[in-house]
Parts: C-alpha cells; structure tokens; sequence
C-alpha cells in the first residue's frame, strides 16, 4: 500500500446498481472460460475484513472478479467489495468506471476509512512482484517482505481473512520479472513506476515484454478462503508484525500446496 494521499470520500463512489451488472455479465464468462470456483465463503466474518491474497495472472489478473461474483452472490451488494489499485487503474477514461465497481488507490487512510465502514477489502501485499512471478514459483506465497497489511488490519480492528487462489499464473507461460529489463529501460520505466518489465510466452504472438499482449489461456482458477485471523484473540494486544506476517504467509502456503496436489494438469485444473 502506497502512501498517496487521496480525499477521505472515495469509498463513496461505489455503485452498487453499476456493480451488479458488471457482475452479471462477467460472471457467465468466469465460470465458463476460466471455470472459476471460490471456496470457503462460510468462512467469512461480519462487518469489515481485511483479505489478503496472492496475486496472479499477470496483466490479466481474474482474482478480484472471481472472488467479487461469488462473494457478492452470497452476501449481496449492500457489502463492498473494495480493492486497494495501482495509481495507474485510477487514471484515464476508464478511472471512474473502477472507482464505481469498488477499486480504491491503495493508501492507509483509504483502507482504514473502507475497513471502518464495514466493508470488505481486497489486497495483495506482493503486488507486482507477485503477479508476475515466474511459472515455476507459480505455488509460492512471497510478498516481497511487505507487511503493511498487518499495520493496516491493527489499525482498523478488523480480522485478516487470508486467501488463495490457483490457476492464474497457468494463463500464460511466465518466464521472468524482467527486473534486469526494466534496469536496462531506466528513465522509460520509471516513467511508468515500475521496477518490473515482465518476460512471458502466450498465444498468439509468442513471446512477450507487456507487448505484443497475449490472450490468457482459460486455465482452471480456483479461490480459497481460509478462517479469519483475530490478531489481538490470537496474539494478544501488542502483536509482534513480524510473527503475524509469519502465520498469515504459513497458512496461506499450506492452503496454497492442497490447491497444488489437487491439480491434475497445467491449464486443465
């Protein structure tokens, strides 16, 4: 989470009429293409949570739209689904759109102003390093050493909902960060803020760095909620960051292998 400061209103923009017909139509085509499943649901506690995720898919991440259609089909939109983004998806013509359907820019004061208000918030701590992980670290939960979620679940009082997903990183061949690319591109990427110039192999076109853009392949994605963590029942009311950060990656690691062993083949699931 980045430490942009942004207008204490901007949860105030989600639409929920607007969100439930992008659901509507996306939903077909997540269960379809991507044959999305979201377990664990049950799981999940009342008022505000904080869920931390491992993020996947590369440029194409379906993360948030899986998990959003499933949640919202159990709970209803009168519980947000807001997800701390990128500067960059709040920028241009379609900035107002993401705003409306529940993406947030990733600021402590926004996430502390969503979770206070009792919804739900999305994040995924390893953001781009993460998302572009190699295809052979596919199964791997590393967030690049980043905490700042535990900071923010403390800070507003609410639990930490860990969650996995498997399959999005089988929609295109990931080969490199492209860490030593971006080095290369110096002032270029910076432009872009980004420390990152992803290396992929994908259909149509072959071999990628961002472009030329491939189609993601319709591999099998499924989502796993695990029970809450309760910081303050669990580690008591001065937790220690490090040993919080500790067991949210263990369990999320452990749930992530079971997803693994299940999986018959790459794409197929």
């Amino acid at each position: 989470m980045g430490s942009t400061d942004i207008e204490p209103t901007e949860i105030t923009k989600f639409d929920p009429g607007l969100t439930e017909r992008v659901m509507g139509l996306l939903r077909p085509f997540l269960k379809a293409y991507h044959r999305s499943e979201v377990r664990g649901l049950e799981n999940f506690p009342e008022g505000g949570a904080l869920v931390v995720c491992n993020h996947s898919g590369g440029l194409f991440p379906m993360d948030v739209p899986i998990f959003a259609a499933d949640f919202y089909d159990r709970h209803g939109y009168g519980r947000p689904v807001y997800t701390l983004s990128h500067a960059m998806l709040m920028i241009g013509p379609t900035g107002d759109f993401f705003k409306k359907t529940g993406f947030i820019l990733a600021s402590h004061e926004n996430a502390d102003e969503a979770l206070r208000s009792g919804g739900v918030v999305v994040v995924f701590p390893g953001g781009d390093f993460d998302v572009y992980r190699p295809t052979l670290e596919a199964n791997k939960i590393d967030f690049d050493g980043r905490q700042g979620y535990v900071r923010a679940a403390i800070n507003a009082g609410v639990p930490i909902v860990p969650m996995v997903g498997i399959g999005g990183q089988e929609t295109q061949l990931y080969l490199s960060r492209g860490t030593w690319l971006a080095k290369r591109l110096g002032p270029i990427a910076r432009l872009a803020r980004t420390k990152i110039v992803p290396v992929s192999f994908g259909f149509p076109f072959g071999l990628s760095a961002v472009v030329p853009l491939n189609v993601p392949l319709p591999a099998k994605i499924t989502m796993q909620v695990l029970p809450p963590v309760h910081i303050e029942e669990q580690f008591g009311e001065n937790p220690d960051i490090d040993e919080v950060d500790a067991h949210v990656r263990r369990v999320m690691q452990g749930a992530l292998d079971e997803l693994a062993a299940e999986r018959r083949l790459p794409v197929i699931g």
